[in-house]
């Protein structure tokens, strides 16, 4: 089942009696953070929605906003623009109260003060973050969860130490599998109370650019952001950056995480497992051009010489090839190198329009040669959407 990228989504009013929907997860039953035991009785994943949209991801919306595109203008995303996930609610966490504990297949367990966290050696890098379900209100039938449209994504610069000499130092067992980053935030989901916690591969939470970030933008995280410290793993869908971070697990053999195991999946049904959801797939967006009308959001520009501009990235490596289409007609755009290893891209290609109505879209290619698709694979759980985006524009004389 395929759904087609047009013209933005409208949401629609609220459809009494429809059914509640859970925040970010429709997977499989599966095991609760942690190292494992039996798997608990779960409630069943709710089906994908045909319709309005409801009530319950209104509510999802209001409480996880997007970036508004415009604010691709910018390089770096000002963090009161950067899109924001929080699973449940935003912790109170006392900083002198909270501490890290690095714990589990290691020689010397670790229990950090921030104060001790901000005198480690400091990295400060340019990051683009993603959510996996940017595009999901866009689906049909549409998954039950926050329904973006295209804004849930942002850059930023974080400041934090180096995860890897810290897991040197408290002495990582040799046979390493998985490491289990858990953060303060607590709620339901799936039937199942839980901290939010993740799970990465012992390689890929040791490589060189992952962080432990307590400041963005060059001041302390902002509560919606992870306050006081929150793991950054660049060049992956947001959700394996855990924020609110309070506790790293190293384990000796698979870890057996909620959040790894029935949410974040590229399933194509509510039993099929489908396989993970890790780094960011191919990706443009343009900075919508001209004037928008206030409740349809639709462009209008005068005729004449205007600048399509927007930003490119991918989890894979850096964007190679831009094109814009005018009315289905490609012209490759001018991409500028990238400006820091995860960070997005600028491209920019120069339209002299012509009075009438014009279908704008974007479409990107990284090194490895992936391209984004014209039109979007359908998965159960909405992740990975990154097909062409679309704009229509009317251009007066």
């Amino acid at each position: 089942m395929r759904a087609k990228i047009s013209t933005p989504h409208r949401p629609h009013r609220h459809e009494a009696g429809s059914r509640a929907a859970s925040p970010d997860a429709a997977g499989s039953p599966a095991r609760a953070a942690g190292e494992g035991g039996s798997a608990p009785a779960l409630a069943p994943p709710r089906p994908p929605i045909a319709g309005p949209v409801t009530g319950e991801e209104l509510e999802l919306a209001r409480r996880n906003h997007s970036a508004p595109l415009e604010s691709l203008r910018w390089p770096l995303t000002p963090p009161g623009l950067h899109y924001t996930v929080v699973h449940f609610d935003i912790p109170d966490v006392r900083p002198e109260d909270w501490r890290l504990r690095v714990h589990g297949a290691v020689e010397h367990p670790l229990e950090l003060t921030l104060s001790e966290l901000r005198s480690r050696p400091r990295r400060t890098a340019a990051v683009t973050l993603e959510c996996a379900g940017n595009g999901r209100g866009r689906l049909e039938p549409r998954p039950p969860s926050i329904p973006w449209d295209t804004g849930a994504v942002g850059t930023a610069e974080w400041t934090g130490t180096p995860l890897a000499p810290l897991l040197a130092e408290a002495g990582i067992a040799a046979d390493a599998v998985d490491l289990v980053f858990t953060g303060a935030d607590r709620g339901v989901q799936a039937g199942l109370e839980q901290d939010y916690a993740r799970s990465l591969r012992a390689a890929d939470a040791l490589a060189e650019e992952v962080l432990l970030a307590y400041e963005m933008g060059g001041a302390p995280l902002p509560p919606q952001h992870g306050y006081p410290l929150r793991l950054l793993v660049p060049g992956w869908y947001g959700m394996a950056s855990v924020k609110w971070l309070t506790s790293i697990q190293v384990l000796d053999r698979p870890a057996r995480v909620f959040q790894n195991e029935s949410t974040y999946r590229y399933s194509l049904a509510a039993d099929d497992p489908g396989e993970p959801v890790s780094r960011m797939r191919v990706r443009s967006l343009m900075v919508p051009p001209g004037l928008p009308d206030f409740f349809t959001r639709r462009r209008s520009l005068g005729a004449g010489p205007t600048t399509i501009r927007g930003r490119a990235w991918s989890g894979e490596g850096p964007v190679v090839r831009v094109e814009v289409a005018i009315d289905g007609v490609w012209t490759e755009a001018q991409v500028e190198p990238p400006t820091a290893a995860h960070a997005w891209q600028e491209f920019s290609l120069v339209w002299v329009a012509a009075p009438g109505a014009h279908t704008l879209a974007s479409r990107a290619t990284d090194a490895s040669g992936r391209v984004q698709p014209l039109e979007q694979a359908w998965t159960f759980q909405g992740m990975g959407n990154n097909a062409v985006q679309e704009l229509t524009v009317d251009v007066r004389a």
